[in-house]
């Protein structure tokens, strides 16, 4: 039986139709619901809190087509953008718990939002519960190529030399990429304009288009990169990556300490069955080693992340704890 991983989007930008090409939304493969099981008996639908063409998006088209296969069942996907994800987090949180309706986030909805927003419709920590991890995301600080840097060093005395003069986007405020660009800012003592966007895709056009002088990327851009339209200089985590191992880490540029690294993952409502959870956890974590892929995750600079939910959890509340504190040291607020 043919079956399909299917998506809502309606008017994709520039980069959601380079994801589309790099994630094709597939048939998938011959595959049959498990005998004796009464789960999955219909199409799962899979929440993307943010638009397409970024980070998140791209991990759910990489996983949702291989995941259907073994599920035997379409996975949906539905893009529900908007409010730093809380938007598409509250859709799954207030969803039935019946393991049907899935939420595809990165790490900040969970660890840094209720740091952002004196009051959300939902209580991440008690209304949704960890699936499993898809992988550890990495930010990397990209430039236009106008902009008289040839490396980091040269980049943050520049920032220094004119401070104000320049503009970095995000994903929106408290996202990871704004956070990364918060701790620069404070270890370095810089100032810089930042400028939210409603998802990385559209803040990676205007940097592209020049409108933006430089963005920490959640891994959208380095196809530009690799075609000299960005200038790479350095890395937000606390090693090198291994997709791009010359490039230096901001620790190593002296801001001791510096990892903006996030956790993105797969969510349901709080209740859902506890077998449905350990299923979908053991399929996505063989998913992820699949050398497909683990290509597919590397393209956007990630490193596949399979883990049980509790340690999935955990992740979450050591995040919180850590960005909680940044984001009282800065004063940022949700949008």
């Amino acid at each position: 039986m043919k079956l399909h991983v299917l998506s809502s989007l309606r008017a994709l930008p520039m980069l959601a139709l380079v994801a589309a090409s790099m994630f094709p939304v597939a048939r998938a493969q011959t595959a049959s619901a498990p005998s004796g099981h009464a789960w999955p008996a219909k199409p799962i639908r899979l929440i993307v809190n943010f638009p397409p063409g970024g980070a998140a998006d791209q991990l759910a088209r990489a996983i949702g087509v291989p995941l259907a296969d073994v599920l035997g069942q379409p996975v949906v996907i539905e893009n529900r953008a908007g409010a730093n994800g809380n938007i598409g987090g509250e859709v799954v949180a207030k969803a039935p718990a019946d393991g049907y309706t899935l939420l595809m986030s990165s790490g900040g909805m969970v660890s840094v939002n209720p740091h952002l927003y004196p009051k959300m419709a939902f209580d991440p920590a008690k209304d949704l519960t960890p699936v499993a991890a898809a992988a550890r995301v990495l930010v990397f600080l990209e430039v236009k190529p106008t902009l008289p840097a040839g490396n980091i060093k040269e980049f943050l005395a520049y920032l220094k030399a004119n401070p104000g003069k320049l503009s970095f986007g995000s994903p929106g405020n408290g996202s990871s990429p704004h956070l990364a660009a918060e701790m620069m800012k404070a270890q370095a003592n810089l100032y810089a304009v930042h400028v939210p966007y409603r998802g990385a895709a559209p803040a990676m056009q205007d940097l592209l288009g020049g409108q933006l002088d430089f963005m920490f990327d959640p891994g959208i851009g380095l196809q530009h990169v690799k075609a000299g339209k960005l200038k790479l200089l350095a890395v937000g985590s606390a090693k090198r990556s291994p997709l791009f191992p010359d490039v230096p880490t901001l620790e190593e540029a002296g801001l001791k300490g510096f990892d903006a690294d996030t956790w993105f993952g797969f969510y349901a409502p709080a209740g859902t069955p506890a077998d449905v959870v350990g299923r979908l956890n053991r399929e996505i974590n063989k998913i992820l080693g699949t050398q497909a892929v683990r290509d597919r995750i590397s393209a956007i600079g990630g490193v596949p992340a399979p883990m049980s939910p509790a340690d999935f959890g955990s992740r979450a509340a050591i995040d919180g704890t850590r960005f909680g504190a940044l984001i009282r040291a800065r004063n940022i607020k949700g949008d």
